[in-house]
């Protein structure tokens, strides 16, 4: 799926050459399930075919008001509510679909689930395969030792959270932002506003040096947790503060004497773009020499 211009809010993402209405809920994509339905099906009665699909499928249907979602999506007529489903709930509604074209869908499905049992078996695979993705996406070894050693480093904070009472979700974030806070003075959400980043991951957009002061912060603040055996959220929020300030000292310091900040404005879709730019130009060269 590729985004097309349109509203911060409301984009229109093409399926294979077709168009589906998307827009953003609850901070993630929701799709208009009709054209889905209607790409998949070639369907002369699109509503027709759905109430058909949650005729034959009772499951589908006793859930469906928990999958289907009125939104307002831009239309020819205007601003109008249309149902819509966020990933997990079009995936469910691809399932029940009998049709050629849903059957590349039903295979990556059924793919995915037998990985990420051979993942729950065998944890090492689950990093091969997140190490495999970045390569694929023309990151550098070097960076991807440091964002692998940083998500087990995360992962053993998260756990120290969740043993402590710390609640998943709102209180994890908050945590989050009072150590990214301390640590480059700004929330994450700043930072990403600062790299020009919409809803892409921030960690993978940080520099080497991002990467390495948000794992100090956060191996700070397990440090602090446990030896100091902090529980609840309110002890915790004063931890994370408290680790990301270790980080935040380390990283004046080397800013002072190295002269250069280390919070930077530049995103890895930038650096791969000007990557682009270099092979296209060292080809050009080539060809003129020839």
């Amino acid at each position: 799926m590729t985004e097309q211009n349109g509203s911060p809010e409301t984009k229109i993402a093409l399926f294979k050459g077709q168009k589906v209405r998307r827009t953003i809920y609850k901070n993630e994509w929701w799709f208009v399930i009709t054209d889905v339905v209607n790409i998949l099906t070639d369907s002369v009665n699109v509503k027709g075919y759905i109430m058909d699909l949650r005729r034959r499928d009772k499951e589908l249907s006793k859930g469906w008001w928990q999958i289907a979602t009125p939104l307002f999506i831009d239309t020819l007529g205007g601003k109008q509510k249309l149902n819509c489903a966020n990933t997990e709930g079009i995936l469910r509604i691809i399932q029940s679909i009998h049709s050629p074209k849903a059957e590349p869908f039903k295979r990556w499905l059924a793919k995915v689930g037998y990985e990420r049992i051979q993942e729950i078996e065998n944890p090492e695979l689950a990093a091969k395969r997140i190490r495999e993705i970045y390569k694929a996406k023309g990151y550098p070894d070097s960076w991807i030792d440091k964002r692998m050693r940083g998500i087990d480093v995360r992962e053993t904070l998260t756990k120290e959270w969740e043993k402590r009472g710390v609640k998943e979700g709102l209180e994890y974030s908050i945590l989050t932002a009072e150590i990214a806070k301390a640590t480059f003075g700004m929330t994450p959400n700043q930072h990403k506003k600062y790299k020009n980043l919409k809803r892409e991951n921030l960690r993978d957009h940080m520099t080497d040096l991002e990467l390495i002061f948000s794992m100090l912060g956060e191996a700070s603040t397990t440090e602090i947790v446990i030896n100091r055996d902090v529980k609840g959220f309110p002890r915790n929020k004063i931890a994370a503060q408290q680790g990301g300030e270790v980080a935040g000292k380390a990283r004046e310091d080397i800013e002072k004497k190295s002269g250069k900040k280390v919070v930077s404005s530049e995103n890895f879709l930038e650096l791969e773009q000007k990557e682009k730019q270099k092979i296209h130009r060292g080809a050009e060269k080539k060809d003129l020499r020839h």
